[in-house]
């Protein structure tokens, strides 16, 4: 369905994207975050949570443990430091009885190795309570007297260079370190996971009430029936949802009282054009006479197709439509109509693809296309796909075609492409508006392209 045959301007290739602004660390950030609501309220309560309890947890991780822990390794180098000095200063024959004494009292496990030498440490200690214990102990016995610290097990093996041999001591970790952490890792671990499972029961049920009026909203914006829909929910989404139901009233009241008024101007109108044409019947034949049979006849096509665009959808209700069949009776109505060969149209479409419309409607819209293709065209092809979102129906003539900056204007109601070829030969120039009109009504939407012979390609592209 083409206006003129100069041939249509190529088309200038768009901008290419920058990949540099693609690569942004803001627009990287945006792309990895959730687009739904649920996901985002979800980090929005559970994300300061988590950055709260990371600061707690560095806190007191970095000062109070690291603080327990010092005052407990300096404790413990205390006792070594008084065990050393009781080595060096007792005589040798009350020293056993000593070091089973402080074992008792110290609770540590004490050891003499007489002759032996600890040698210079060969790597520093690896966890932050060996790394306590040693700069402790080297401040309490000084750095003059060799002594190491290893591990054994969950203990702390302490030895000391004494003047006749060395002084070996095991103590517990009980002593050497807090076990709060473990405890305070639990907690923390454990109150996350409750919070996390309460906001996400509490949010499913906030953002539930929000889907069914986004999902009531986008049925009747198809075209399709919302019996159901009740508000629930937050003060804030029962408001929404009372306004939706609110516009849906108005707008089917002001559907069916526009319809019922343009019933009564239908007949109203046609009255008197009955009445001439009976009138007409009973004059005697001649070319006045033919002329405004003819101008009667133009009269009512005309009143029928302004009412047609005026009525719209009508009061039709949305079922399950095989689109697939419909294609075919819209080619074989339009054909039938213009008295054209059934070679003219070829409808490629599958068996079955089944769609919720409104049939009627949905075949106007199609007859109207497939007509003004062979209005313009000799050869006409209809092709049907689907995809995950959209059922495409394509309507290709091999016409003139339309240059692309006159498609939109080729839409508009009442108005007549005049130059070159005339999209409403024989019309009043509704064709296309009507079929945008109960495109738009289902939620879809119906565009003028370049098609694959060379013509005009009519693309009718609904939701799923």
């Amino acid at each position: 369905m083409s206006l003129s045959p100069t041939p249509s301007p190529e088309a200038k290739p768009g901008p290419k994207p920058d990949l540099r602004q693609d690569l942004r660390p803001g627009r990287l950030i945006k792309r990895a975050l959730p687009r739904g609501l649920f996901g985002r309220s979800l980090i929005i309560i559970v994300a300061p949570v988590v950055i709260l309890q990371g600061i707690v947890s560095y806190i007191f991780f970095e000062r109070d443990v690291d603080a327990s822990t010092r005052r407990l390794a300096t404790d413990i180098a205390a006792d070594v430091s008084f065990l050393v000095a009781l080595e060096d200063s007792t005589p040798k024959a009350q020293r056993p009885a000593l070091r089973a004494l402080a074992a008792k009292q110290l609770r540590f496990d004490i050891a003499f190795q007489p002759g032996q030498r600890i040698p210079p440490p060969a790597k520093r200690p690896r966890s932050t309570i060996d790394q306590a214990l040693d700069d402790v102990i080297a401040q309490q016995i000084g750095e003059v007297r060799h002594f190491q610290t290893t591990r054994v097990g969950r203990d702390f093996a302490i030895s000391v260079e004494v003047h006749d041999g060395v002084l070996s001591m095991l103590v517990p970790r009980e002593r050497a370190t807090v076990s709060a952490p473990d405890i305070f890792i639990l907690w923390m671990v454990g109150s996350s996971l409750i919070l996390l499972g309460v906001a996400i029961l509490f949010l499913r049920n906030q953002v539930r009430p929000i889907e069914r009026l986004a999902r009531a909203a986008d049925a009747f914006g198809k075209g399709r029936a919302v019996p159901d829909f009740k508000p629930y929910g937050a003060t804030e989404v029962r408001r929404a949802a009372e306004a939706f139901l609110t516009m849906r009233e108005r707008l089917e009241r002001y559907l069916q009282q526009r319809t019922e008024m343009l019933a009564g101007v239908s007949h109203d109108l046609k009255t008197p054009l009955t009445r001439m044409r009976l009138a007409l019947a009973m004059m005697k034949p001649g070319p006045d006479v033919d002329a405004m049979r003819e101008d009667i006849s133009e009269m009512e096509r005309m009143l029928d197709e302004y009412l047609q665009f005026a009525r719209g959808e009508g009061g039709e209700q949305a079922q399950p439509v095989d689109l697939g069949s419909l294609a075919r009776e819209a080619a074989d109505a339009a054909t039938r109509a213009k008295g054209a060969g059934a070679d003219r149209v070829h409808v490629n479409a599958p068996e079955t693809v089944m769609l919720s419309a409104k049939r009627l409607a949905l075949r106007r819209c199609l007859t109207n296309l497939i007509d003004n293709a062979l209005k313009h065209g000799k050869r006409v092809e209809v092709t049907l796909s689907r995809d995950e979102r959209f059922v495409n129906l394509c309507v290709d003539d091999d016409g003139p075609g339309i240059p692309p900056e006159r498609r939109e204007e080729a839409f508009r109601p009442f108005h007549r492409l005049d130059e070159g070829r005339n999209l409403q030969v024989g019309g009043v120039g509704l064709g296309l508006a009507i079929a945008r009109d109960i495109v738009r009504a289902h939620g879809g939407e119906l565009v003028l392209e370049t098609g694959a012979l060379g013509g005009l390609r009519a693309v009718v592209r609904l939701p799923v």
